[in-house]
């Protein structure tokens, strides 16, 4: 059973301000921001995450991170040293802790010319202090947080270009410290999060196949090679799209080229208790990467004025779990 928590909020860059939406369980169709956040003069935002309340924003810059109220004053702001001229090939990142008491920021130092490795970095919510600096061994472009829907642990995923992808987790320790794994691997990209918290799901970073994961060893429980789909491997990829549709179900994108050179795209159903492939669900989206499983068997797509749009769906039939091991 999935632990009663806030409804998630998520944010939209639009205008040169920031558009928070709450994701009402009982709202559908196209979505209209709860709370607009303006930014700083000049400030060019990277990447942002809105507290449940809307009372405040944290967003991150080229050369720092910022916190706002919803009024616009400063709570706390944080600048990368020394400053990067760097215009393109490193995007910061951010999130929120499932608590709200702490910010996970993601500095891609290497990229922005401010050392040989990149950063991840916690800064206490309220204050701005830091809390935890961990210096990795990354050369990215940038990366995705996923917080961990149960016990609060975040995962990070970071893209190193043609180098592929390195997946972390911060986790408190047994003395309030954040201690960090890093998974033995550099070509798997993490797509999504399970939201009973259970398992998540990795792409290939050469897009061979999907496979699933238990949390929060890493385990594989199962892999789906695009054969699995019924496609052929020589003309068809597995996209770093999708997620979790519903705990049981999740959504993988297949791609590929037509022979009139056009660029196509399908999402299939699998059912992560049996690792059985079902069907495609019908999406109206104009690109794979439009598609957001929000894991309660709804999704988002991008709507013509930049409002998301919220849809749903029947559930699948039940099947037998998926056996441990």
């Amino acid at each position: 059973m999935i632990p009663a928590r806030p409804p998630k909020v998520i944010t939209r860059h639009r205008g040169g301000c920031i558009h928070a939406y709450v994701l009402d369980p009982g709202a559908f169709g196209t979505l209209e921001p709860a709370a607009v956040f303006q930014p700083r003069a000049g400030d060019e935002v990277v990447a942002s995450a809105v507290r449940p309340d809307l009372e405040r924003v944290v967003y991150t810059t080229l050369n720092g991170v910022v916190c706002l109220t919803r009024t616009g004053d400063l709570v706390w702001a944080s600048d990368f040293a020394p400053h990067s001229d760097v215009p393109h090939g490193h995007r910061p990142g951010c999130a929120l802790s499932l608590d709200g008491r702490t910010v996970w920021v993601y500095r891609p130092d290497a990229m922005a010319g401010r050392g040989d490795g990149d950063q991840w970095v916690v800064y206490d919510a309220e204050s701005g202090a830091v809390l935890v600096r961990r210096e990795l061994e990354t050369v990215g472009h940038g990366a995705h947080h996923h917080v961990h829907p149960v016990d609060g642990s975040v995962y990070l995923d970071i893209g190193e270009g043609q180098d592929g992808s390195v997946i972390l987790r911060g986790t408190a320790g047994a003395d309030g410290e954040p201690e960090f794994v890093t998974y033995p691997w550099w070509d798997r990209c993490l797509i999504d999060l399970a939201p009973d918290g259970q398992q998540f799901m990795t792409v290939d970073h050469g897009q061979a196949d999907v496979a699933f994961h238990r949390h929060p060893s890493g385990d594989v429980l199962f892999t789906l090679p695009v054969e699995a789909f019924g496609y052929d491997p020589e003309e068809t990829f597995v996209e770093w799209s999708g997620g979790y549709l519903t705990p049981d179900t999740a959504v993988v994108t297949l791609g590929g080229e037509s022979q009139d050179e056009e660029e196509w795209f399908r999402y299939h159903l699998v059912d992560v208790r049996t690792g059985a492939v079902g069907g495609e669900i019908a999406v109206e989206a104009s690109s794979p990467y439009e598609l957001e499983p929000l894991g309660d068997g709804c999704w988002l797509t991008d709507g013509p004025d930049g409002n998301p749009v919220r849809w749903s769906r029947s559930p699948l039939p039940s099947a037998p779990p998926y056996p441990a091991g």
